[in-house]
This record gives C-alpha cells, sequence and structure tokens, in this order.
C-alpha cells in the first residue's frame, strides 16, 4: 500500500516527471527475459507483458534473449537506452553472476533503475520416481554412500538450482554432482527423462509433474510447507537444519531511466500484481506476491548478493 500510495502522489505532481509520463510509452515496449521459455523469469514476463499492453496502450513483448546464466540478456539492457522501452526481468543471478564470472559486462546492483520486487517462492528438491529416495533423509544417506555419483540438473552456472543444490551440498555435508543446461525448463525435463536424476525446480513446475508422477518431490526449500505441495516436509525439517532458498522475481531498466517512467511502471506492474484472478493464479502456483517499491528492491538487492556471496565463496563456485 504505501508502494503504492508513494506512486500515485509522485504521478500527481506536476512538472517535468509528469511531462515524461504523457508521452510513455509511443512505441513497443520489449521485456528481455534472459532465460528459456519454462522457467520463472519467462513467466512473470508473459504474465506482466498483455497486461502492461491493455493498460498504457502500446505492446509490450517478451523477448527471450538467453545464455551465459543470464548474462547475455542482462547487458543487452544494461546497455539499453535508459528511455523506458528495454526492461528486464531476472531473479537471483543478477547479483550473482558477478560473483561467479571472472568478468561480467555489467554491475547487477549499480548498472540498473530498480522497478519492483514481483514475488518471491519456494523450490523443492525432486528425484526422477527411479532413484531409490523416499525422503530428504534417504536421499542424504545415498548421496554419502555414493560420494559424487548423484548429479543434479541447473539452470546453468550461478542459477537458482546451481544455488539451491550447492547450499544443499554445503549445509548437507554431500557432493551431489551439478549438470548445467541452457535454463530451468531443460534441466526439469533432463530429470523427467531420467538424463540426471535431482532437480531443484520453482515449486508450480515441480508439483505438476509431481501430482502426475513423473517426479517425486522429497522436500521443499522454505522454512515452512508450501500450499502448493502440502504434504511434502521441509528440507530444514528432513536431516539439514538450517537450509532456506526463496527465490524471487524482480523487474529493472537501465541504470537513469527517468523516476516518473519508473514510478508510472511501478504502478501499473503494482496494480497487475494485485489483480484477483492473478492473485489466485500465483497462490495455486505457490508464488508469494510483494509488489515492493523500486527502493525495497534496491534493498534487496544488496542484500541478497551479500547473503549468497557467502555460499559461493564456501563452496567454491567459479565459472571460467
Amino acid at each position: 500500500m504505501l508502494a503504492v500510495a508513494a506512486c500515485a502522489a509522485a504521478m500527481s505532481a506536476p512538472g517535468a516527471g509528469q511531462a515524461q509520463t504523457d508521452n510513455y510509452p509511443v512505441k513497443t515496449v520489449r521485456i528481455i527475459a534472459p532465460f528459456p521459455p519454462g522457467g520463472t523469469v519467462d513467466f512473470f514476463s508473459r504474465v506482466l507483458a498483455p497486461r502492461l499492453t491493455e493498460s498504457l496502450g502500446q505492446q509490450f513483448i517478451v523477448d527471450n534473449r538467453t545464455g551465459a546464466a543470464g548474462t547475455i540478456g542482462t547487458e543487452l539492457v544494461a546497455r539499453s537506452a535508459p528511455d523506458g522501452y528495454t526492461l528486464l526481468v531476472n531473479t537471483i543471478p543478477l547479483v550473482t553472476n558477478t560473483l561467479l564470472f571472472n568478468r561480467v559486462p555489467y554491475d547487477g546492483i549499480n548498472d540498473f533503475a530498480p522497478i519492483m520486487l514481483l514475488a518471491s517462492s519456494a523450490s523443492a528438491v525432486a528425484v526422477h520416481p527411479s532413484l531409490p529416495a523416499r525422503s530428504v533423509g534417504d536421499l542424504l544417506q545415498l548421496a554419502k554412500s555414493k560420494p559424487g555419483t548423484l548429479n543434479y540438473g541447473s539452470a546453468g552456472p550461478g542459477t537458482n538450482p546451481h544455488i539451491a543444490g550447492e547450499l544443499f551440498n554445503y549445509l548437507g555435508k554431500v557432493n551431489l554432482v551439478v549438470v548445467h543446461f541452457k535454463g530451468g525448463g531443460p534441466a526439469l525435463i533432463a530429470t523427467i527423462s531420467g538424463e540426471v536424476s535431482i532437480s531443484f525446480s520453482g515449486i508450480a513446475e515441480t508439483s505438476r509433474y509431481a501430482k502426475a508422477g513423473r517426479l517425486r518431490a522429497l522436500g521443499v526449500t522454505s522454512t515452512k510447507r508450501s500450499e502448493a505441495l502440502p504434504d511434502v516436509p521441509t528440507i530444514a525439517e528432513s536431516g539439514v537444519p538450517g537450509y532456506e532458498f526463496v527465490t524471487w522475481n524482480a523487474i529493472v531498466a537501465p541504470k537513469n531511466t527517468p523516476r516518473a517512467i519508473v514510478m508510472l511502471l511501478n504502478d501499473r506492474i503494482a496494480k497487475a500484481m494485485h489483480a484477483p484472478d492473478l492473485q489466485q493464479r500465483f497462490r495455486e502456483l505457490g508464488y508469494d506476491v510483494i509488489a515492493s517499491s523500486p527502493e525495497e528492491l534496491g534493498a534487496h538487492l544488496k542484500k541478497e548478493a551479500a547473503k549468497w556471496g557467502k555460499v559461493i565463496k564456501e563452496r567454491g563456485m567459479k565459472v571460467e
């Protein structure tokens, strides 16, 4: 409510800010999703695009620019004109890629104008039905009896599944081997097909395949159980005390995008995120709507960079 009220106040003030938004948008706006279809970044991009098209009267289109754990699409936005016509939806790699790669051509915090922290959600650890593990405890025992032989799928170095898996290794004192794919969708499909044994994927995607019997969900990564998988315990209560991994999705613009445009987008996105039909859909998929202010997102990005920097250092996670 505070974010929406602040936005309304900013939009009602006369002057240059109002003039900037009077003519925005006058052409198509691109929402860059730096990961392939099938993951949460693509999901939120495609949920927002038609709502913003309807609200602002110009086409908002989703452009999947994938590769290098989201770096390619993210760099494209960082180097775009700060005029509100190129936006980015991203998740944890926005702040962790600079910690993992030797060189990243942008600063995940300082080269972007925060617009909104959209939502958060837990992930779930799941296994292919052929793996003889029916609980997190079973998985830990199996991993310790066969060190370095069990593998899990990742959406790429430094992506959410990779970090969730390495946190599991770190706290569970095991050594699951990561296999990198070109996105969360391909990584999940690899687990379903049996190409890899284990996945750390979003609740929404995991629950769908678990209910169909194509995956066996063992634990959720949050500190409380998920409504989407009510019978599945948390990893923390199942043998890995202190385990918590909650992913998030945010939308940002290039640095120096006019404040008035940022606040207009924040206002219209907040209205979309709080629409009753979307609220119901988010609940069913296990997403917790946040719809933050730009300032709250900025603070969140700094906090996340510090949090995951420790895990990355402890596990020696580096990408050449």
